[in-house]
């Protein structure tokens, strides 16, 4: 893999030589060399810069560079973490828009096979795309978490752009999506059409006012999620920077750091990515909020907990609410008290789906459930099956 990657910045490097010990940019394993990658022996995450930006449909021909992001990041003090990370540098533009998502696929699937967790530092969304194809040689369905203003279905017989790509995603083979997950939207971007694809679909979808009235309702969401895109332009203006959003509204730091946070604690989740960045020169304090990002998510990685080991039954505890013609089956994890309900349909399917039968919740949902209201998640999932 390593044709397809360029060393990190002699700008960065320099940086890097100046910060204080104990920072990341002393610990982190630093592609700088041309000749050889550092070891990927015990590496648990690879920071991957990926400049290409021209499916953007705003595209005027502006250059992507990382280096503020990466100055920031090197800067912070890491958390209480054993895990080894290194930065790979980036994958320059290719001749084309397709040689870039071929370099980038390729790289994915190698982090993948060796279980290290991608950091991926993106332009333009269509990007996405290949964040989502590196999992095809798993041979298993997926379910990915888009956290944007924006669903970005688009128009699917049209060329992709950072616009269209999850239309791409849904119709094109292999078929590997098993649900999608939009965190963040604002109706006011969206057509009614493309909600109600959404809807027709039985995918997620949790408006802005509705994650900021409670942040912990995305828990269970980006536990099931096997990868995250980011799209910083879901943070408002007034946070990530004039420059780089258009948007007053939209997510501020604290809650985007959360998010983050959550993704990075859920146990399936195996690559992350933000897209849509540009050159933060001039905007570090912008740099410095996606680097915490990043910063979190590995924060929330260090406090993983294996509690959905459900051949034990003394790890749990079974809750049985009878509501209408069905009997929901919750389970409470004895060691984080997280909760999940069953999925009994989807118990003898035999197809590459391969996932457990249960579906993370809240204890909401219990709540509910117990005033005969069926969870939305649960019913969406049981009419996916009927199809």
């Amino acid at each position: 893999m390593i044709e397809f990657l360029t060393p990190v910045s002699k700008t960065v490097l320099a940086h890097r030589e100046v910060l204080p010990n104990g920072v990341l940019g002393k610990i982190i394993a630093v592609y700088s060399n041309t000749e050889e990658l550092p070891a990927l022996e015990n590496v648990k995450f690879a920071l991957l810069g990926v400049k290409e930006n021209r499916n953007d449909v705003d595209f005027i021909g502006e250059e992507i560079c990382f280096d503020e992001i990466r100055k920031s990041l090197y800067s912070l003090y890491p958390g209480n973490w054993p895990y080894r990370i290194i930065d790979l540098g980036d994958i320059e533009q290719g001749e084309s828009v397709q040689d870039s998502h071929f370099a980038m696929k390729t790289v994915m699937e190698e982090l993948l096979k060796k279980e290290i967790i991608p950091l991926l530092l993106c332009g333009s969304q269509d990007l996405a795309y290949s964040q989502y194809r590196s999992y095809d040689f798993l041979g298993n369905m997926v379910n990915i978490t888009n956290i944007d203003s924006k669903f970005d279905l688009g128009d699917a017989e049209q060329p992709m752009t950072n616009k269209s790509f999850v239309g791409k995603i849904i119709v094109d083979k292999p078929y590997s999506l098993f649900n999608y997950s939009n965190i963040g939207y604002q109706s006011y971007f969206n057509s009614p059409e493309e909600i109600q694809l959404m809807e027709k679909l039985f995918f997620d979808g949790y408006r802005l006012g509705e994650v900021i009235s409670d942040i912990t309702l995305v828990e269970p969401v980006l536990r099931d999620s096997d990868m995250v895109f980011l799209d910083i332009g879901t943070i408002k203006s007034a946070d990530l920077s004039y420059k780089n959003s258009r948007s007053p509204n939209g997510f501020d730091g604290r809650e985007i750091c959360a998010i983050s946070r959550y993704a990075g604690i859920s146990n399936k989740v195996t690559s992350f990515g933000v897209y849509e960045l540009k050159d933060f020169k001039n905007s570090k304090s912008a740099a410095m909020l996606i680097a915490q990002i990043f910063w979190y998510f590995i924060e929330g990685f260090n406090f993983r907990v294996s509690d959905d080991d459900f051949s034990d039954e003394t790890q749990y505890v079974i809750y049985k609410v009878p509501i209408e013609d069905d009997i929901l089956i919750f389970k409470k994890s004895n060691k984080t008290g997280r909760w999940w309900i069953e999925l009994p349909f989807f118990l003898n399917i035999d197809n590459k789906l391969k996932r457990e039968t249960l579906l993370p919740c809240t204890y909401g949902d219990y709540l509910s459930a117990c005033n005969q209201e069926i969870p939305e998640r649960w019913m969406k999932a049981r009419r996916k099956n009927e199809l």
